[in-house]
């Protein structure tokens, strides 16, 4: 059976993409812990990063530097956190989220019920920002 996120990135289900390549997508969570929580997920399903081969986990890695970048650049945090857990969904994937203190990675905090159109103008911040610094890879939706 699909994973979750295997369903969004096949169109199934919706998703605010912000960046896709052949081997990686980025898109926002649909309960973000702050504004411009983004997750970068690889097309392939595998459970574990440990079980992730080396180049796809190096270029996973390098996706989420350049759109936590972005975010960086959009949003102006503190810093980007950085979490591998995948204990949500069964398919690896690393969360992006602009923190200004430590207790924003938690995800007691992450809000259900976040505004459609935050989320709208969290991704747009973020693709504006990805094409400014020369990536293609930025999606419209």
């Amino acid at each position: 059976m699909p994973t979750l996120f295997t369903r969004i990135i096949a169109g199934e289900l919706p998703g605010r993409f912000v960046w896709k390549d052949p081997q990686v997508v980025a898109f926002l969570t649909i309960a973000p812990i702050k504004p411009g929580h983004v997750l970068v997920v690889p097309r392939q399903e595998i459970d574990h990063w440990l079980d992730v081969p080396p180049d796809l986990l190096n270029h996973l890695m390098g996706v989420a530097q350049t759109v936590g970048k972005a975010i960086n650049t959009a949003l102006s945090p503190t810093k980007v956190g950085l979490m591998l857990a995948g204990l949500e969904v069964l398919h690896c994937h690393v969360h992006l989220v602009p923190i200004d203190a430590l207790h924003d990675l938690d995800f007691k905090r992450a809000d259900a019920n976040p505004l459609p159109e935050d989320l709208d103008a969290a991704a747009a911040a973020i693709r504006t920002a990805l094409r400014a610094q020369g990536h293609g890879e930025v999606v419209d939706a």
